[in-house]
């Protein structure tokens, strides 16, 4: 009965094509002589069903359009040869239909295979290829502009593809094609998508065509003993489905795994021949051209389902690119000049034997393709639109296939990447719910640790010293390696955390090219005190760091105790010597300003001289006993003893600082002194250091290698002058590990230097890096780690902490610039006030009109002025009062009485000590004391008035 059923749906369709082509006949050579046929060849393998899809669609499409158009001029006219899903075949029919047919187009092939030889000919003859099936990229390459893809580019989807890898943070991926130009067209572009977004191929599995099932199955073993899980297959419908029915029987179709078809696979899941094998692909997930729904795409599925069954309702992506590519052709010959419409033989030679010696050249065939660039309409497909003769992308479904279904999950854009297929805009939920192989729901990792595998193989250094870090040591009964030591403590933990087993086996090397082992000889990954360095990640991939990072410098530890000047300390020598300059300063600025008014800045000069230093110097612990007078001199004493109260202050207090700090300090603080000294430094042997204290300036001679914690004490407590080391530099982990064996005798001290601490080597692109980084995050976080570090760098119990950081902390200018900037101003300011003032006072000295008296006569006045008394001043006032007898009630009134003081014997004193005389007039109440100045000075003074 089905036989009878699948039979009778044959000739129907068989039948429908003949009316097809009957109709367009009919249509194309109708009654209006004046019409044009415009030949057209359609090569395509007429034995298989696309073909047959393909050519009804065609028909359909002439029908609907001349019937939509009855007025056109011209006529396309169909020439139909069978490939015979042979290359040659394909090239033979090409050629017959240029030669023979005339044809001005032809529409085909079906595979990129047959186009490449086709495309050649086309080129030469001048006679336009239209291919809506095959999409290699590779056709790209041969420049042919008479070679027209009204299809999308397999390049096209690459980018989607790996948007989707991406999203799911999939770091590795698998690719299984043909090695065909279909296959291997696809490979440069994915490649380079995939590394664009960081996800690695780590193997690309080739399979032929001509594979029969065993060697198929076999290869897919291959990869079910590697550690990937998702696997991207770009291949024919037919064989990539052959190839998945054997998956799903060796059990790669289970939870765990990913399978992403390309469009060449997705568009052909829901067909008849393959819907039986829907089961073996639940769970996949496919990319495919998206065609928009339409009220044209909708009159012509009703259509389509009449004639094929509604098995076939939803006509595919290649029956809708042909029916547009045939609108497309008609509309592009309807805008040509049919004048052109003619061939001519001029390739033709007497030496050629073959029918490409008479390959005839179409005049007819540069007209079409001018037009088709210019034809843009809204298609079955969606937009049709020629750019540089490809067809312009458009977005991309992917879809989950669950049951019998389809579901559309995501789609992608050239401008916008992956967005949410309900939503048509982007959402940080780019995909809906997806059912993975094996029904689940949860995302796969992408990889696992292969069941079928081997155990990972670990490589871990031989070391001689520093054997708390990785030691290895040998089980004499089995032969078997036991690593010990922090290092291995630590992946040990770090393997706990992952959410699955893994038992690593170790083997132990030289530490010379360690890393090679993991690129030359397949180990999993490198245990140790391995540090992250740059230029090593060319090779392997490491872990976030389980250590400190930086490399410091130890030295020894000597007593500081006694220090002669030590009281120095608290303050820099720059900011000794400001304070020395304002105290002097600050004494001038009080003398000029005391000395016509006061008397205890008076005098000699070297009293004088005296009284303004110690002045000076004694406000710096407030011991100064003259009495200021002046205002202005009190107004800048008053600020200076607030600037000397924050200076003592801070002084005093960063010398207890110094004083109560450890007694121990470092021989050394600073690398520049090694340099300039010539000291010797040590490194550890085989260490990136080295290199790196030659890069700081340190001399060959001048580096000395030690391999354990005991070798480098050793050269420490020799020094230089007995031929061992200044200081040695390595990263702080093997130091703390040194002050562990030998504390208070050493000091970690800074500055220190970048790098990038110990981190687990894994080969390049390998899963288990990210896994095994979160998983030591979790350690670090956890008290592990510090039970761990507890266990192999335990201090003894007199130790104490000496990471030290040098004592740079001398107060300097810079830290009371601002103090000393008041001070100076405030200074200054009285200063000018100060000779405003006198100037305005001797303003007479200054206006004489007196032509004899030059200008430098006139500055003696005023420093004479200036050296003079001040009369007027209160202190002046108040000794001639103390140097006058009290009056007494008692005694009689005298007229006059004469006081004599003596001279003083240096003339420089009689501005202060001259002779006075003294009158006492009698009032009626009391006796007034009166001065009386000397003759001169009356003289003076009568001259003045």
């Amino acid at each position: 009965m089905t036989n009878t059923t699948k039979t009778h749906i044959t000739f129907l369709r068989y039948f429908v094509l003949f009316l097809s082509g009957f109709v367009v006949m009919d249509v194309g050579l109708g009654q209006n002589t004046t019409r044009h046929e415009i030949k057209v060849g359609v090569v395509l393998d007429l034995k298989t069903s696309f073909s047959k899809i393909c050519l009804t669609s065609i028909n359909m499409s002439l029908s609907d359009f001349y019937q939509a158009h009855p007025n056109y001029h011209t006529r396309l006219g169909l020439h139909v040869r069978d490939s015979m899903e042979d290359i040659v075949e394909a090239s033979v029919a090409a050629l017959d239909l240029i030669n023979n047919e005339k044809v001005s187009a032809i529409i085909g092939p079906r595979s990129s295979l047959q186009a490449e030889f086709m495309i050649r000919v086309a080129n030469k003859s001048q006679v336009p290829i239209i291919t809506f099936s095959a999409t290699s990229p590779l056709l790209t390459s041969i420049r042919s502009p008479y070679f027209v893809r009204a299809t999308l580019n397999d390049a096209f989807q690459v980018r989607a593809i790996a948007a989707v890898v991406k999203s799911f943070e999939w770091r590795s991926v698998v690719i299984i094609y043909v090695d065909n130009e279909f296959g291997e067209g696809i490979m440069p572009y994915l490649s380079d998508a995939l590394h664009d977004v960081h996800v690695f191929v780590s193997t690309r599995s080739v399979i032929s065509l001509e594979a029969s099932d065993d060697q198929i199955t076999n290869q897919l073993y291959k990869l079910m003993t590697m550690q990937t899980r998702v696997f991207i297959v770009h291949m024919p419908p037919h064989f990539g489905f052959r190839v998945i029915r054997k998956a799903r029987e060796i059990g790669m179709m289970e939870e765990g795994y990913v399978w992403i078809f390309t469009d060449g696979m997705t568009n052909w899941i829901s067909s008849t021949e393959n819907f039986s094998s829907l089961e073996n692909m639940q769970g996949v997930l496919g990319l495919r051209s998206r065609i928009p729904k339409s009220k044209e795409l909708a009159k012509f599925s009703l259509r389509w389902e009449k004639i094929f069954g509604e098995a076939d309702a939803e006509p595919n992506v290649f029956a809708l690119r042909s029916y547009d590519s045939i609108t497309a052709l008609a509309m592009a010959v309807e805008k040509t000049n049919t004048k052109n419409l003619r061939y001519d033989n001029v390739s033709a030679s007497s030496n050629n034997m073959t029918d490409l010696g008479t390959l005839y050249l179409s005049r007819y065939g540069p007209s079409i393709l001018e037009a088709l660039s210019d034809v843009n309409f809204k298609g079955l497909a969606g937009e049709f639109k020629l750019t540089n003769r490809q067809l312009e992308p458009s977005t991309i479904e992917i879809i989950n296939v669950i049951g019998n279904e389809e579901r559309t999950v995501g789609l992608w854009t050239p401008s916008n990447g992956l967005v949410n297929a309900n939503s048509n805009s982007f959402s940080v939920e780019t995909f809906g719910p997806v059912i993975w192989p094996g029904k689940s729901t949860v995302i796969p990792r992408g990889w696992e640790i292969p069941t079928k595998g081997k155990k990972i193989k670990v490589a871990i250094p031989f070391r001689r010293g520093f054997l708390n870090f990785v030691d290895v040591k040998k089980d004499p009964i089995r032969n078997a390696t036991i690593p010990t030591g922090y290092t291995i403590d630590v992946f040990g933990a770090s393997l706990k955390k992952l959410p699955y087993s893994v038992i690593p086996s170790y083997f132990a090397f030289d530490i010379t090219n360690l890393l090679e082992k993991v690129r030359s000889e397949g180990f999993d990954a490198v245990v140790g005190d391995v540090t992250i360095r740059a230029d090593r990640f060319s090779a392997v991939d490491f872990t976030l760091p389980y250590t400190e990072s930086g490399v410091f410098m130890l030295v020894p530890m000597r007593d500081n105790e006694n220090n002669t000047w030590f009281f120095l300390k608290p303050w820099s020598l720059d900011l000794w010597v400001t304070t020395a300059c304002f105290c002097i300063f600050i004494g001038f600025m009080v003398w000029i300003l005391e000395h016509r008014v006061n008397t205890d800045f008076r005098g000699p000069p070297h009293h004088q001289i005296g009284t303004s230093f110690w002045f000076a110097f004694s406000t710096i612990n407030f011991a100064h006993r003259e009495k200021v007078v002046s205002n202005l001199a009190r107004f800048v004493v008053v600020v200076w003893c607030f600037v000397v109260l924050v200076l003592t202050q801070s002084y005093t207090a960063n010398l207890t600082s110094l004083l109560t700090v450890q007694r121990l300090k470092p021989d050394v603080t600073t690398v520049n002194d090694l340099i300039q000294n010539r000291e010797c430094v040590g490194y550890q042997n085989g260490s990136f250091v080295r290199r790196f204290l030659k890069n700081k300036g340190f001399q060959e001679s001048q580096l000395k290698a030690y391999g354990s914690a005991e070798e480098c004490h050793k050269l420490l407590i020799k020094g230089t002058s007995k031929g061992g080391i200044a200081a040695a530099f390595d990263e702080v982990t093997y130091l703390k590990f040194i002050i562990s064996q030998f504390c208070n005798k050493y000091a970690i001290v800074e500055p220190s230097f970048k790098s990038s601490g110990f981190g687990f080597v894994f080969p390049k692109n390998s899963p288990l890096t990210d896994d095994v980084s979160r998983a030591i995050l979790d350690v670090i976080e956890n008290d592990e780690m510090q039970q761990i570090e507890n266990k192999w760098f335990s201090k003894k119990s007199n130790c104490s902490d000496t990471n030290l950081t040098p004592s740079h902390n001398r107060l300097s200018v810079s830290s009371f610039w601002g103090l000393f900037l008041i001070v100076g101003v405030t200074s200054l300011l009285a200063l000018l006030v100060f000779v405003a003032f006198f100037f305005y006072e001797h303003r007479h000295t200054l206006n004489e009109e007196d032509s004899e008296i030059s200008f430098w006569k006139k500055l003696t006045i005023l420093v004479r002025s200036f050296d003079e008394k001040d009369i007027r001043s209160p202190m002046f006032k108040e000794s001639a009062v103390h140097n006058v007898s009290s009056p007494s009630t008692q005694s009689t009134p005298r007229s006059s009485t004469v006081q004599n003081i003596p001279l003083p014997q240096n003339p420089s004193e009689n501005m202060e000590f001259e002779p006075r005389r003294v009158s006492l007039v009698q009032s009626e109440e009391f006796f007034t004391p009166q001065l009386e100045q000397d003759e001169d000075e009356e003289a003076n003074t009568l001259s003045e008035v």
